[in-house]
């Protein structure tokens, strides 16, 4: 498994108290860095300043003065050196020195020589004595009585900044250690506390999952990005809860619904069965009738499970294209249809040309719908008045009328006044006629007469012109 598979496998509060760690790492590794440069530089230009400031001249006058060239401290036999805290050696443009002052005698390099023999003026620079020691040597040209050019080396051992520099470099490294170790802790601490509402909500889900039990609700306190996150998931599950108690009322009220037709239905064709297992003849009369009895209760329970179809697919999908539709043409289609089925009732129009975008055969199937309501409750001989004004369509009865206290239930599934409930029917006509014209973006509802008289008003507002858009041919 590679580094980075390793480290997606990591919980979240382990990755993230890692990457706390690793950024306060890096960034104390560069403070650490910057720190160490910068004391090294300062301790370095501070030892340059000091060499530079040595003056050797008197310990150097003393030599010349002897008039013999010591090449090593173990050579000389008396004190010339002084109380100089460096080493000091004379150097010669051929190469030679004579030992000043110090522990040791450095090494000429060519640098050294040029600068003895004038060619070149003080120069700094390190070199390691034979010793194995390494030192900051300042050399600088001098001359004597006489016109001689030499050159003096005065050096200091870098070990007086070296060591500091180590101890600087533990001290760092000992502080950097605890800060990340420091830092790591801090950002697990961090970690739990800021995920806790995260663990909340993982040990909700895990509930729900295991239980299915959708009632269940998180604290969302603040107006943090957790909060909101605990908000949102609170309103999927009442959303979800909501979603599950309406599809167990719908599968209640659609077994109630299919119970009916499907008992008479069975009853029906069990003394049809009974007659041909007896050889009981069934009266042809009373056979007409069971038959017809049937066939209408066939046609009911196919009429209940298309309405139950439609109400059950989801808003989102779509049953055909959307187009423009000549609402006008499709109320006079839908009125045609009316006519059939109530012979008897008197039928008036007035529809205006409207256009609407939608789909056609569910917009037809609205209309159809309020449409046979209203002769289902219209009283032999009555009227059906339909006017489309606006884009208000307009369906008048003559019947009963439904009481005040009703009105707010009509468009509710399976819902059935009290003296509709011995007419034929499954009670999702009106529901579909809302789903569809809300889908239309408009609206759907049932009031009084306007004029006070008997029966009632189905009113379908949709948005829409009295013309069709250019270039557009409405659907039929």
């Amino acid at each position: 498994m590679s580094p980075a598979a390793r480290f997606r496998a990591l919980p979240l509060r382990s990755r993230l108290a890692l990457l706390v760690a690793v950024a306060v790492a890096v960034a104390v590794a560069g403070v650490a860095a910057v720190s160490w440069v910068m004391v090294r530089t300062q301790l370095r230009d501070q030892l340059d300043r000091s060499l530079m400031a040595t003056n050797p001249n008197p310990e150097v006058g003393r030599v010349l003065e002897v008039g013999r060239c010591v090449t090593r401290p173990a050579e000389s036999k008396q004190d010339i050196a002084g109380n100089l805290n460096a080493t000091v050696q004379i150097v010669t443009a051929q190469g030679g020195h004579c030992w000043v002052s110090g522990p040791a005698t450095l090494p000429v390099t060519a640098v050294d020589q040029e600068i003895a023999a004038g060619k070149r003026r003080a120069t700094l620079q390190d070199v390691t004595t034979s010793d194995g020691v390494d030192m900051r040597v300042y050399t600088t040209p001098a001359q004597v009585s006489g016109g001689r050019v030499f050159g003096i080396s005065i050096a200091k051992p870098l070990a007086d900044i070296d060591k500091p520099l180590s101890t600087l470099a533990w001290v760092l490294l000992f502080v950097s250690g605890v800060g990340v170790v420091g830092a790591g802790a801090a950002g697990l601490w961090v970690a739990r506390t800021g995920l806790r509402p995260v663990d909340e909500l993982t040990d909700a889900v895990e509930h729900i999952a295991r239980t299915e039990d959708l009632t269940v609700r998180i604290p969302d306190e603040g107006d943090d990005e957790i909060a909101r996150l605990s908000r949102s998931f609170n309103s999927m599950t009442a959303a979800l809860a909501s979603s599950q108690e309406r599809q167990a009322q719908l599968i209640a009220d659609a077994g109630h619904e299919l119970r009916t037709p499907l008992t008479s239905l069975r009853t029906n064709i069990e003394l049809l069965a009974r007659s041909e297992d007896t050889g009981r003849a069934i009266p042809p009369e009373d056979r007409r009738e069971l038959l017809a009895s049937v066939k209408a209760q066939m046609t009911e329970l196919a009429a209940l499970i298309g309405d139950l179809q439609e109400l059950s697919r989801p808003d989102a999908v779509s049953p055909g294209p959307l187009g423009v539709v000549a609402l006008h043409e499709v109320a006079g289609t839908a009125l045609s249809r009316a006519r059939l089925r109530g012979p008897e009732l008197d039928f008036s129009s007035a529809l205006e040309p409207w256009y609407v975008r939608g789909e056609a055969p569910a917009l037809e199937r609205a209309v159809v719908n309020v449409l046979d309501n209203a002769v289902k409750f219209s009283p032999p001989g009555g009227r059906v008045e339909v006017t489309l004004r606006a884009g208000e369509l307009t369906v008048r009865d003559h019947g009963p009328g439904i009481p005040a206290e009703d009105l707010p239930h009509v468009f509710e599934r399976f819902w059935r006044s009290p003296s509709a409930r011995a007419l034929p029917g499954s009670g999702l006509g009106l529901s579909i006629v809302a789903r569809t014209v809300q889908r239309a973006g408009g609206t759907a509802r049932l009031r009084a007469a306007r004029d006070g008289g008997p029966g009632t008003e189905a009113v379908l507002r949709i948005p829409g012109a009295p013309a069709p858009p250019p270039s557009v041919v409405p659907d039929q």
